[in-house]
């Protein structure tokens, strides 16, 4: 009789679920012994596990109720992440964020989280039911998204994925697209480009959605178009323009299949920008049309003007000044009644930059200065001190082309000139390129 009574104290039904119980118990025992009180007769005498549940620490409390359900597998798992938590911080510099974080086995709520998705997993584990697992395991991958937490997304992603039972479920190709998310945020852009392709392959025709209630077949479209951008920096950056542009059209073929407009116009500017830097205008001009009407469509005056000023830079490398020119104009109306003020600024400088280099110091001056005008609404030190530099030297080499011209002239009425300019050391409004030399100094 005592043997049978100790069997059923430690070893109960496996399929008994105690939490509600439990729950009710640790609350009880806790209300009693603050306020003093007793509800009833039959709280008067605790058990020895209802002691046990006050004595003994959060994490022993919910592991040997683990091992009491008979979810060992669970426990043993609980366990490994518990003894890595103290790894982890143990290898932490002193004073570090993680040593200043609660210990994970002092968190009731992540724990008891924990205990119950691992034990339903474990016992849909028993009767085979795969999809079940997958997705208690998913619900863990997913709980566990504060920064802090990472590792352990990362660990229940994987033990979703990762699975041979199981592996083509919808939960398990759901933390695929996770996990690609996830190593696209951690800058591993190979561990992401697997598992996004990986997922890619696997997803159905579009019937699945993620958790969300997103098409996984988009989001994972999403993720790859992302992905693919990403991988192009580097072989850009180097020059090697035949593998970069391998990847952003595999991206563009993504984008365009995404159902979303909005990264479709960012793709087409990319693959624009792409060709422009290999010397291939007339593709880049194609791309960059596209991205303006998908933009225009849209009403994305940022993208727009993105657009445009990509275009005004292949029409300028071809020696299209006139089209440089239009395209800047109509960028900087865009901006202006638009508020986009950053834009209106870049658009102005840019218009001067091309004055400039076609020696017009006059428009260029007006030009810059016009940003100048902007950039000061705008507060942005660095840019005002450019605008300021550019407004200077654009009016420097006004001043100093007509007064080089009256100098190599030695005519009267240029001496006359250079005279009133030196009297007066003022620079007047006059149309630099006019042939009409007054007495007045311009200069």
């Amino acid at each position: 009789m005592a043997a049978q009574r100790r069997t059923a104290f430690f070893l109960p039904e496996i399929n008994n679920n105690n939490k509600g119980r439990r729950k009710s118990t640790l609350h009880r025992l806790k209300d009693s012994l603050q306020t003093g009180s007793i509800p009833d007769k039959s709280a008067q005498t605790f058990s020895r596990k209802e002691i046990a549940l006050l004595r003994n620490s959060l994490k022993q409390n919910i592991c040997v109720e683990m091992l009491q359900e008979g979810y060992h597998r669970s426990f043993s798992e609980l366990f490994f992440l518990l003894h890595s938590d103290q790894d982890r911080r143990a290898a932490a510099e002193p004073g570090s964020a993680l040593r200043l974080q609660t210990p994970l086995e002092e968190q009731q709520g992540k724990l008891e989280t924990m205990r119950l998705h691992l034990s339903q997993a474990e016992q849909a584990e028993r009767i085979g039911s795969w999809s079940v697992v997958c997705e208690q395991r998913l619900i863990l991958g997913q709980y566990f998204s504060a920064p802090e937490d990472l590792w352990l997304s990362f660990h229940f992603y994987h033990s979703c994925a990762d699975r041979e039972e199981g592996g083509c479920c919808r939960p398990a190709v759901e933390a695929r697209a996770c996990l690609a998310d996830l190593y696209l945020q951690q800058g591993d852009l190979e561990q992401a480009r697997q598992k996004a392709e990986l997922c890619f392959n696997q997803v159905d025709d579009g019937a699945w959605q993620d958790s969300d209630g997103w098409s996984l077949r988009v989001r994972v479209r999403h993720t790859l178009w992302r992905i693919y951008s990403r991988l192009s920096d580097a072989p850009l950056a180097a020059g090697d323009y035949n593998e970069a542009l391998e990847l952003l059209h595999k991206g563009y073929s993504m984008a365009a299949e995404s159902e979303d407009k909005q990264i479709e116009g960012e793709a087409n500017y990319q693959l624009g920008l792409a060709y422009q830097a290999s010397g291939d205008h007339d593709a880049a001009k194609k791309f960059f049309s596209t991205s303006m009407q998908i933009c225009g469509t849209r009403q994305d005056a940022d993208g727009l003007g993105k657009a445009y000023k990509a275009m005004a830079k292949s029409l300028e490398s071809e020696g299209n000044i006139d089209g440089t020119v239009r395209l800047l104009e109509e960028l900087t109306d865009i901006s202006r009644s638009n508020g986009l003020q950053y834009n209106l600024v870049d658009a102005c400088l840019c218009l001067g930059n091309i004055f400039f280099t076609m020696g017009q110091y006059k428009r260029a001056s007006e030009s810059f200065l016009q940003g100048y005008e902007v950039a000061c609404h705008v507060g942005d030190v660095a840019l005002l001190q450019k605008a300021q530099a550019l407004v200077a030297s654009a009016r420097a080499h006004a001043l100093i082309g007509g007064y080089s011209a009256d100098v190599a002239a030695a005519t009267p009425t240029a001496l006359q000139r250079l005279l009133a300019w030196k009297e007066t050391r003022r620079c007047q409004e006059l149309n630099t390129d006019s042939t009409d030399r007054t007495v007045t100094a311009w200069y």
